[in-house]
């Protein structure tokens, strides 16, 4: 069957993104971490306390969950592989890519509608709330909403509330939850659903309303090492479990695995 045209085009990316990363496992004391592009600001954060005490260079590449699981499905050199769902951990896990006794519950977030600065913030969003009116004609910023994370947690609380059908012709969808806070935080479009990690590291935006819990699957960030992961990977797991790195997660608005 011939491949459609974007399809190529998305798989070439993908090739290309692998072999753009494989000269960074050259190597061995160090570790190449997938971690899903929420995490940047915390893990940017970690890494060089973690570094400090191990001597171990972290390399850290940021991106959409569902990508960072392909370029792995592809061969990609990756150490540690941090998603924002467990749907993409479990079909690696399948897959025999991951080392399946590392796999932990590393964290947990909240899912936001977020807007400009200065707007007045409501309790939580309930079935009442007119988010078209609130739209203004505008753009409903979200990651992709079939196939990353965010995007996926924010169509199902959508949908629960009965407002999808109101405005799915008025979403932005973006690559990742970044680019999706980023049109917000530019004025590009006047709302955004992220999540609550990602409103608290952008001064340019406000939390409108948070989204209740029961609305979406719940969030959770597992994390695993590779099967090809070199000793450093375990470590650094190891490390985002401790006291320090928890405490940088927990004060940039993520949530702690319960139990």
């Amino acid at each position: 069957m011939i491949l459609s045209h974007a399809r190529r085009l998305v798989i070439t990316a993908l090739v290309l993104g692998v072999l753009a990363l494989a000269p960074l496992r050259a190597g061995a004391d160090g570790v190449l971490v997938f971690a899903a592009a929420s995490l940047k600001t915390a893990l940017d954060e970690i890494a060089p306390a973690f570094t400090q005490q191990t001597g171990y260079e972290v390399t850290l590449s940021y991106a959409a969950s569902s990508v960072l699981a392909r370029q792995i499905q592809l061969g990609a050199p990756a150490d540690l592989f941090i998603s924002a769902n467990e749907d993409w951990m479990d079909v690696l896990q399948e897959q025999g890519r991951i080392n399946a006794t590392s796999r932990v519950d590393l964290l947990g977030n909240g899912l936001v509608l977020i807007g400009a600065t200065g707007q007045i913030p409501l309790d939580q969003i309930d079935p009442g709330f007119d988010l078209k009116a609130a739209l203004d004609g505008g753009y409903l910023a979200m990651a992709l909403v079939d196939a990353v994370p965010a995007g996926i947690y924010g169509k199902a609380a959508l949908q629960n509330l009965g407002l999808w059908q109101d405005v799915r012709d008025q979403v932005a969808q973006t690559d990742n939850v970044r680019a999706a806070l980023a049109l917000v935080a530019t004025g590009a479009v006047p709302l955004g659903v992220v999540y609550r990690s990602d409103a608290m590291v952008e001064d340019r935006v406000q939390v409108v309303a948070p989204f209740p819990a029961d609305l979406h699957p719940p969030i959770v960030y597992p994390a695993a090492a590779t099967v090809s992961a070199r000793p450093a990977a375990l470590a650094l797991l190891e490390y985002l479990q401790s006291g320090p790195a928890q405490a940088v997660f927990i004060a940039q608005g993520f949530s702690l695995p319960e139990g």
